[in-house]
């Protein structure tokens, strides 16, 4: 194979130590080989960087080990041109299995330019993933307490659910909160509870709120109130970040914004998982592949056969 880089290493990342190999010289010569084993810790990775400084190595290849490789890329980047290798695609030759070994093969497949990196978003960028990521975790988590709390509300026999769309609304969160506390809701009671939007009638809401609810009922269904309260204000708190860090970006958001089926939320998930600079992509295709929505090519014996779109880690 013929050599492309002078001077690079392959590191080969665990959880409490790194390995790294630097492979340089002329290219058209065998390289001379360096092998060192650094700790994680920020003291140990300041010394790698320093290590690789020395010895005027130009590119690092590492593999997306979990998140092992995070803090390293976070040091590195800046100093060198960094690659983020797919596991899947640089395995080296079974019972050959040692930390030198990995590391060795990984900075051979990158001087003969034969690993192509992994996307990693800028920073601000992965900062800002971060965030968008918990706020979905986060309404998941939210729609999981609702679902209990439409569970209790069954097993009382309450069906709220028959007249109000969305019992979280404007008048389903006041009947609900009037349960909770125990109060007798009397018709004129509930008349101002309920929006002037609501289509169902009084007297069928009065029909449906009429169950068999207990204090076990109200206990468990204050825990998960009280729960769901907490989330959405949690949520709230996320979305003005958010809305802080994408001020950089309005531009990029609106452009998004216009194409149909595209709200402001969506426009900031794609901004945080694609970036903003396109360049770092081929092609389209090639974008297409990396989300995950392209199926794989897989022929034999001049048959194509089906193939999943392969879902790639996203960093």
């Amino acid at each position: 194979m013929e050599a492309m880089i002078e001077r690079c290493a392959g590191l080969d990342v665990h959880q409490e130590t790194v390995v790294a190999c630097v492979l340089f010289g002329p290219l058209d010569n065998k390289p001379k080989t360096s092998i060192e084993t650094f700790s994680t810790t920020t003291t140990g990775l300041l010394a790698l960087s320093d290590w690789l400084a020395t010895l005027q190595v130009s590119d690092v290849v590492m593999e997306s080990t979990g998140v092992y490789w995070k803090p390293i890329w976070n040091i590195l980047e800046g100093s060198f041109h960094l690659f983020l290798a797919n596991a899947r695609h640089v395995k080296n030759v079974p019972g050959r299995k040692t930390d030198v070994k990995d590391a060795e093969w990984l900075a051979k497949l990158l001087r003969c330019g034969l690993i192509e990196s992994n996307f990693v978003p800028p920073e601000d960028i992965r900062d800002l993933r971060d965030l968008t990521r918990y706020r979905k975790k986060l309404i998941h988590h939210r729609t999981s307490e609702q679902n209990r709390i439409h569970k209790i509300l069954q097993d009382a026999n309450i069906k709220l659910t028959s007249v109000l769309s969305d019992i979280f609304g404007v008048s389903g969160r006041r009947i609900l909160e009037a349960i909770l506390n125990g109060e007798k809701i009397e018709t004129d009671g509930l008349r101002k509870m309920v929006d002037w939007r609501t289509k169902a009638s009084i007297t069928d809401i009065a029909n449906t709120i009429n169950g068999r609810i207990r204090r076990h009922h109200r206990d468990m269904l204050r825990y998960h109130w009280e729960h769901m309260g907490y989330l959405e204000q949690t949520i709230e708190e996320l979305e003005k970040q958010i809305d802080q860090l994408l001020s950089p970006y309005r531009k990029e958001v609106e452009l998004l914004d216009g194409i149909p089926g595209v709200n402001k939320t969506a426009a900031a998930t794609f901004i945080v998982e694609m970036g903003v600079d396109m360049s770092v992509f081929k092609s389209a295709k090639h974008l297409a592949s990396w989300a995950g929505v392209s199926p794989g090519n897989y022929e034999s014996a001049g048959k194509k056969k089906r193939v999943k779109p392969l879902k790639e880690t996203k960093h």
